[in-house]
């Protein structure tokens, strides 16, 4: 079943209890109000009847309570109204000419003997629905007095037929608006809908849905074609990544190509350039397994991640001790405050890596590299050139190369990688242009404590 027909369904059920509703409400209170003007008329004739003086007629019965007890002749009921009398021990009196007797119910004998006040009722006579009034005449009697409810039920049969005609027609027309609405409404969905599917059958994400309004249906085209410009952008990002991966790993593949050829062609090469040549294939190889790593590394991104309590102050030092090994014609000088904080290692210590490896790059033999880390933030300056003004909102774009960075080793990953692991634990990283000299990357991780 359709949303479209859900959605008719749901107006038309709702539509249907409403009107239900207010029929049974207007049909309650048009029968309240019309019994009420019965019930006032049979309490206006009880009342004569009780201040009437009683003489005895034509065919007088005994005394009831002492009075004497006249019954009036009655026409046929249904024509006039219908009474009689009712001892305390449940003997009647009533006109000869009556065609039968109002039903006495021990309520009813209640009202004569004085246990129970005056009350009304609907019964059956002679086959005539009938609304009863029973009211106290005299110690130990009743007077019963009959009404018959034959307009009553005529007035309230024909307005179940009018409330019923107007319920359907409500309904139907309820059902109609409800198709016509729930067309109306579900336009935009059907275009972010077949849009949806153009861009699943074709793989064109440069599709968008007109934004029309500021309703919930408008605000979801609008979230509809971000969403589609966010994987457009994504989709172009990975192109982009693969492009320049693939570029980046030509070269030293070609290299290392190139020195196996001569290799294979000349195997009876000098020691001395046989030697070079491996140096060489090995070094190739270095930076191919470094570029392989750190495309592994973007391409994971956050997943995989395994947050621990990290001691940052003691992974930093430990990086410095690598570089220091690594890089024995450096300097390196450390100012190290203790500050733990949850997050991923692995991550952490790569990227603190790549930034001491960034300043070794571009210090001079014999420079000296200056780490400080204090209240969450780490900051590494090193005794470079710096960071020209143009290059710095691009350093940390991946495979990005500075022009006076080309010559040198490295792929442009290092410092991207920097910027991705630093923005998945919630923090910051900026350059800057550090006092006497050099480039000054200070980086922010504000869950440190």
């Amino acid at each position: 079943m359709s949303l479209r027909v859900r959605l008719a369904l749901v107006t038309t059920a709702v539509v249907a209890v409403a009107v239900a509703l207010a029929s049974i409400a207007v049909f309650l209170s048009m029968r309240a109000d019309l019994l009420r003007n019965v019930d006032n008329d049979l309490k206006n004739r009880a009342t004569g009847i009780q201040s009437r003086p009683f003489v005895p007629g034509p065919f007088t019965s005994k005394s009831i309570s002492g009075k004497s007890t006249v019954v009036f002749p009655a026409p046929h009921f249904g024509e006039h109204d219908y009474f009689q009398f009712v001892s305390a021990k449940g003997t009647t009196l009533r006109p000869t000419n009556e065609p039968g007797a109002v039903p006495v119910n021990p309520r009813t004998l209640a009202v004569a003997t004085g246990k129970s006040k005056a009350f009304l009722t609907d019964t059956t006579i002679a086959g005539i629905h009938a609304r009863v009034l029973a009211v106290p005449y005299a110690n130990g009697v009743a007077l019963q007095i009959a009404s018959p409810l034959d307009s009553v039920d005529r007035e309230l049969h024909r307005l179940e037929l009018i409330l019923l005609l107007v319920s359907l027609g409500g309904i139907v027309l309820a059902a109609a608006g409800g198709m016509l609405v729930s067309h109306t409404t579900l336009v935009p969905v059907r275009r972010v809908t077949g849009a949806a599917e153009r861009v699943a059958s074709t793989l064109d994400t440069s599709e968008r849905v007109p934004e029309r309004g500021k309703d919930e249906l408008g605000r979801l085209a609008v979230s509809f074609n971000a969403m589609l410009a966010a994987l457009e952008e994504a989709i172009e990002t990975q192109k982009r990544f693969v492009a320049d991966a693939s570029h980046e790993l030509l070269t030293p593949v070609t290299s290392l190509q190139t020195n196996l050829e001569v290799l294979a062609r000349a195997p009876r090469l000098p020691a001395k350039k046989r030697k070079d040549l491996i140096g060489d294939l090995l070094g190739e190889l270095r930076e191919v397994r470094k570029l392989v790593g750190n495309l592994v590394e973007l391409a994971r991104g956050n997943r995989g991640e395994r947050r621990e309590q990290v001691r940052l102050d003691s992974l930093v030092s430990d990086c410095i001790d690598q570089a220091t090994l690594r890089y024995p014609n450096l300097h390196f000088l450390a100012e190290l405050e203790p500050a733990t904080l949850e997050g991923d290692a692995e991550r952490l210590e790569r990227a603190v890596w790549n930034l001491l490896e960034n300043a070794a790059k571009w210090s001079e033999p014999g420079g000296l590299v200056e780490i400080g880390l204090e209240g969450g933030e780490l900051t590494v300056r090193d005794g470079g050139p710096g960071v020209p003004d143009k290059d710095k909102p691009h350093v940390f774009e991946r495979f990005y190369r500075a022009a006076a960075s080309r010559g040198m080793p490295g792929s442009g990953l290092g410092l991207a990688i920097v910027n991705d692991t630093i923005e998945a634990h919630g923090g910051s990283i900026e350059v800057a242009d550090a006092e006497g000299g050099g480039a000054l990357f200070r980086l922010r991780l504000p869950g440190a404590s």
